[in-house]
């Protein structure tokens, strides 16, 4: 699925012979969040992760906002959905337990 891209912030970058797509989060600074350099690193992984996202259903633009927004009060009362990209190693290792066996080495 493509992102909306309010932020005009997509930005692709070529490795070899693949070419991967990317969120700039100074560029959706200029764009209109104003701010967003200054977040915590963890909020600026859940930010790209947004602007990755942006569907305008389950990530709208008003939630990629609300994230500029926590800058003036450090806090929010909007909850965001986030998805995560899980290594199919670990769901592997989760379902046999070899998870819990190896990580107690």
């Amino acid at each position: 699925m493509t992102s909306l891209d309010s932020f005009k912030c997509c930005r692709t970058l070529k490795v070899g012979s693949k070419t991967y797509a990317y969120y700039s989060l100074p560029i959706a600074e200029k764009n209109g969040l104003k701010g967003v350099s200054r977040l915590p690193f963890s909020l600026k992984v859940l930010l790209e992760n947004l602007l990755r996202h942006e569907d305008g259903r389950s990530v709208s633009k008003d939630d990629i906002l609300a994230f500029a927004n926590w800058l003036k009060n450090k806090t929010s009362d909007r909850d965001v959905a986030v998805r995560m990209l899980v290594d199919a190693r670990f769901l592997r290792e989760e379902r046999d337990g070899t998870f819990a066996r190896n990580s107690r080495n």
